[in-house]
């Protein structure tokens, strides 16, 4: 990047505008992806649809999502991110007001199925931006920044549903979807797409073989041992946070006993901790371990199940306690999920960022066949303690795939 002021000046207004845009869009994301969770009970109750059933739902929901969000990685490679993010969210807001329409299992089934798979387009230009707007030294703090969108989204719609439920579930739906309309006409507005779209040189460290063929730019992705071994990791911290999030109302209503306003917002908490883990591990990863974002993931996976474990075994303690430790699980668990994509986009650098967090998103995404149906199932025909003991399990397994990424350089510019 070069040193005049004036150009100086222009990168930094267009850094900030990017980032503030990519987080507010993707938090509207949320808004019609978490939705569900707090309506959840209600829909059992009022249709007499079962966990089970529920838990499909997320599942289908999840895989679709982790496919979609390796398929969508490549075209948002190359597609400009300011008309490819805005479309993707418009469309999930409108699969949202006809699902608040919907009576039927299979019908609920068949638009969640839809919603997930447009739920792709979401990260990926996220990815794109970030990798072209901000250099190799500065991304774990910039992307965990950024990462606090997913907490923001989830932790306000829960609070939001979480009232909402009480006139109608319906307006779970139908209140977000509104909202991420009207969200997605403000960021095509607001977005731009890369540095040398607007007549602005890259960003330094990241120039090396800008003319990289197809074939070399993927092999960037899929020859990287690490890349993989990050993103089996994946599966295990979305298995552990989409876990909580999507049956935490139920579960502190049904086995705690708690009002489920109270719950969303004890939710909520999980998710404002974690975008406070989410900042701290982006410092952690850039200043302690220079870069090195998998020692940080590891230390991290194994304070978030120790968290779980506290929080399982201490089913009479005090809202207040119960509270802090589900807290504490979400400071913890937020700031893998964060540098997972962030060590794979690196490494793969910007030529193969989007495709690279896809393929994480793949992983982490096909882990609701285990927090979705596998939940559902496992609580359905052994109670909630099942529940836990799988998400202290992952947790630890995520340790041990962390702890082999421990040798990995901070980023590939170097050998691409």
């Amino acid at each position: 990047m070069t040193t005049q002021p004036g150009v100086q000046q222009q990168f930094r207004y267009w850094q900030r505008r990017i980032l503030i845009s990519t987080i507010a869009g993707y938090a509207l994301f949320y808004f019609v992806r978490k939705n569900l969770s707090v309506a959840m009970p209600a829909m059992e109750q009022s249709l007499g649809i079962t966990k089970v059933q529920l838990g499909l739902f997320l599942t289908l929901h999840g895989v679709l999502y982790g496919v979609s969000k390796f398929f969508f990685g490549f075209p948002a490679d190359r597609v400009s991110a300011r008309w490819f993010m805005p479309t993707g969210l418009a469309i999930c807001a409108i699969i949202n007001f006809l699902f608040g329409s919907a009576s039927t299992a299979f019908v609920f089934g068949v638009l969640w199925v839809l919603n997930g798979w447009f739920q792709g387009m979401g990260f990926p230009p996220c990815a794109r931006l970030m990798t072209h707007w901000f250099p190799p030294h500065q991304l774990a703090t910039k992307m965990c920044i950024w990462n606090s969108s997913h907490s923001l989204g989830a932790s306000l719609v829960v609070v939001l549903c979480g009232y909402l439920v009480h006139y109608n579930w319906r307006l779970c739906f139908e209140v977000p979807a509104a909202l991420a309309f009207a969200g997605s006409i403000l960021l095509f507005l607001f977005l731009r797409d890369t540095p040398e779209s607007m007549g602005l040189p890259p960003v330094e460290g990241t120039a090396a073989r800008a003319g990289q063929p197809q074939r070399g730019v993927l092999r960037l992705v899929f020859c990287n041992r690490y890349i993989w071994l990050v993103s089996l990791a994946n599966f295990f911290v979305y298995t552990v946070r989409y876990g909580v999030l999507d049956w935490g109302p139920t579960f502190l209503k049904q086995s705690r006993h708690i009002d489920l306003t109270k719950a969303s917002w004890m939710v909520a908490a999980f998710e404002v901790s974690g975008i406070i883990g989410t900042l701290v591990s982006g410092w952690l990863t850039d200043r302690l371990f220079g870069g090195r974002g998998a020692r940080a993931c590891l230390f991290y996976m194994l304070m978030c199940g120790g968290a779980l474990f506290l929080f399982w075994r201490l089913p009479h303690a005090p809202v207040p306690l119960s509270a802090a430790l589900l807290c504490t699980a979400g400071f913890f668990i937020y700031g893998p999920q964060a540098l997972v994509a962030i060590i794979a986009a690196n490494l793969a650098t910007k030529r193969a960022a989007a495709s690279a967090g896809g393929l994480t998103g793949l992983f982490g995404y096909f882990s609701t066949v285990l927090s979705g149906v596998g939940v559902g199932w496992m609580v359905q025909h052994y109670g909630w303690n099942a529940g836990f003991i799988m998400f202290i399990a992952a947790a630890g397994l995520g340790a041990v795939l962390f702890a082999l990424c421990w040798p990995a350089k901070p980023h590939g510019y170097d050998e691409s």
